[in-house]
């Protein structure tokens, strides 16, 4: 699940310059314990994001101690503990944020997500309608996208065109629910609309190596092997150190 929340996303990019983020039992630059929480939650997400699980938990469980009814807390306590797999407290994590955050559209849209992942897409779909539909949640587009990856992954493909066209209603060049339309199309035998969808991206958005990976595929099922060609030297060139650069190196096309 390409999970996108706001709120959880900006706490994911803080800390990233790590030279003052050394785990200290002394850390607690806060004034009150839920100021130390989010703190505690900024390096727990920067150290997951560097792949130190464990440093991560460290930090998680003293935001968790510290702060344990704010929502936002116990929805990334459940995004780390999830990556842990430790799936008993990943859903007492994510349960207790949608509970505390019920009113709260970013917290909600995480908890969404989850449920989609653990196999749960039609409880996860009502609660992306929820957020879509609430008044003050300033990108409802992200939660299109989202429930539309959830519907195709439980196999719902029209369910999860129609969330992307919507997506694409609302912001007309959203750079996911281009990738994601693309993908599906092509997975779908449509090349043709998938080629299309990445030369509109081209024209709009920032390559990335998803798209110029998707472009080769496509370009490839079109037996186009110029237009390949040409995508599969912009992702080496450009992106040489991503999966999709690694796929195409040796021999993977799907």
């Amino acid at each position: 699940m390409r999970d996108r929340s706001p709120r959880i996303a900006a706490l994911m990019a803080a800390c990233l310059a790590l030279a003052a983020c050394v785990p200290s039992e002394n850390l607690a630059p806060g004034k009150t314990p839920a100021e130390a929480a989010t703190v505690n939650v900024q390096l727990a997400v920067a150290y997951m994001q560097l792949g130190k699980l464990a440093i991560s938990r460290h930090f998680i469980e003293r935001a968790l101690s510290q702060d344990p009814h704010d929502a936002s807390v116990q929805a990334t306590a459940g995004v780390v503990f999830e990556r842990l797999g430790e799936k008993d407290k990943a859903e007492h994590a994510y349960e207790e944020a949608a509970r505390l955050g019920r009113k709260d559209p970013d917290v909600m849209n995480t908890y969404a997500g989850y449920l989609c992942r653990t196999g749960r897409a039609a409880e996860g779909e009502k609660v992306f309608k929820t957020v879509i539909d609430n008044p003050v949640y300033q990108t409802p587009e992200v939660a299109m996208v989202n429930a539309g990856v959830c519907l195709e992954g439980a196999g719902d493909d029209a369910g999860a065109q129609r969330y992307f066209d919507r997506a694409l209603v609302v912001h007309p060049n959203l750079p996911q629910a281009m990738l994601e339309s693309g993908a599906l199309a092509l997975r779908l035998k449509d090349p043709a609309k998938a080629a299309h969808i990445v030369a509109h991206y081209l024209e709009v958005n920032k390559p990335t190596a998803e798209i110029l990976w998707l472009g080769l595929r496509a370009e490839r099922a079109l037996g186009k092997a110029d237009g390949a060609a040409d995508y599969g030297q912009r992702l080496e060139k450009d992106f040489p150190t991503s999966n999709e650069a690694r796929l195409m190196q040796a021999g993977i096309t799907q």
